[in-house]
């Protein structure tokens, strides 16, 4: 009876926070539907310096008092060396933007001011690493995704692009813009094909006695429709702007990487990264991590991120989606030791 009694308490405590929160909300909806997102702003840290942190913590950890001074002592004379070597001829630094693409590919918008704001420092001897993921999505956002990746080849700086996880579709047509492509073993990279999909529900509509009216001026104002009837003369002009859209693809993969293949590797197809290296689709079979501990010997490393800022609608979301989160937690916790 205690249990039930203090379950019954907490879950009276839970409704009352959930209607004052419904209240609160329904309060400020009429300034929040109205305030547009907040400007983002751009940070630039030293990944060089966090991993000299790490090394430094590992080293206290690991090594004794007398190692750790005579390693400090060479550390020291070959930082001189460095120097005086880095005077002759400068390394150059290392710039590196992560891009994690959606269908819509709405990063974009922080991928452009990323590119922009390296551009206006960047020098002939840097270079550019994109940490990439992304499966694809619509045609136009992930072509505006690969012209801002172009722009830094069209002002010599060298681009690489490293894949982990995926660059498929629309992500690959990123990663071919790139002087040099990394690849991890088991990572997915390919599909060079165009794909659409659309339900009709005309039939439906017409079971239920609903008439559903579409009206263009243009032949093929409209080629397919989820709700009118669908004719072959429109799913054929679709297939032909579907074989558009795929020659465009090839094209350009092909510009960027001449030596390929393009007929056998342009079928729609996806590869791990031991095969697309085969196929020519990739230059090197390495992880990001490795590639940068590698860069972090003679170049200083730079992680250029554009954040936006969240509105007050959005920050709102954010505490109410975890507040709701924390409550059912609890009361999955009281239900467990009820079935107890």
């Amino acid at each position: 009876m205690e249990f039930l009694y203090e379950y019954g308490l907490f879950l009276a405590q839970a409704i009352t926070i959930v209607v004052a929160i419904l209240l609160a909300l329904g309060g400020i909806i009429g300034l929040v539907s109205k305030q547009k997102s907040g400007k983002g702003h751009l940070e630039i840290s030293s990944l060089s310096e966090k991993l000299e942190d790490l090394a430094n913590y590992s080293r206290s950890m690991l090594l004794s008092k007398e190692q750790l001074k005579k390693f400090t002592k060479e550390q020291k004379k070959a930082a001189k060396q460095q120097k005086k070597t880095a005077e002759d001829k400068p390394a150059g630094q290392l710039f590196v933007v992560d891009f994690k693409g959606s269908m819509d590919a709405h990063e974009v918008d922080s991928l452009r001011e990323e590119i922009t704001a390296i551009l206006t420092v960047a020098k002939a001897e840097d270079e550019v690493l994109i940490r990439l993921e992304s499966g694809g999505g619509v045609v136009h956002g992930y072509g505006l995704a690969a012209s801002q990746l172009q722009r830094l080849r069209d002002k010599n700086i060298k681009l690489t692009v490293a894949v982990d996880k995926v660059a498929a579709s629309g992500g690959y047509m990123m990663a071919c813009v790139a002087d040099h492509v990394l690849a991890a073993k088991f990572a997915i990279i390919g599909s060079i094909g165009v794909i659409a999909q659309l339900p009709n529900f005309n039939k439906l509509l017409k079971k239920s006695n609903i008439e559903w009216e579409q009206h263009t001026a243009g032949e093929f104002k409209r080629t397919l429709t989820m709700f009118g009837e669908n004719n072959d003369q429109g799913r054929e002009k679709f297939r032909e702007e579907l074989e558009e859209v795929h020659q465009m693809f090839k094209g350009f993969v092909h510009e960027h990487r001449p030596a390929l293949e393009i007929a056998k590797v342009a079928t729609g197809e996806y590869w791990y990264g031991s095969k697309a290296l085969e196929l020519g689709l990739v230059d090197a079979i390495q992880t990001s991590d490795d590639y940068l501990l590698q860069a972090n010997e003679t170049k200083k490393i730079f992680i250029v991120k554009y954040a936006i800022k969240k509105n007050v609608a959005e920050r709102l979301g954010l505490a109410a989606s975890t507040m709701f989160e924390s409550i059912t937690m609890k009361l999955w916790d009281f239900q467990q030791k009820a079935g107890k």
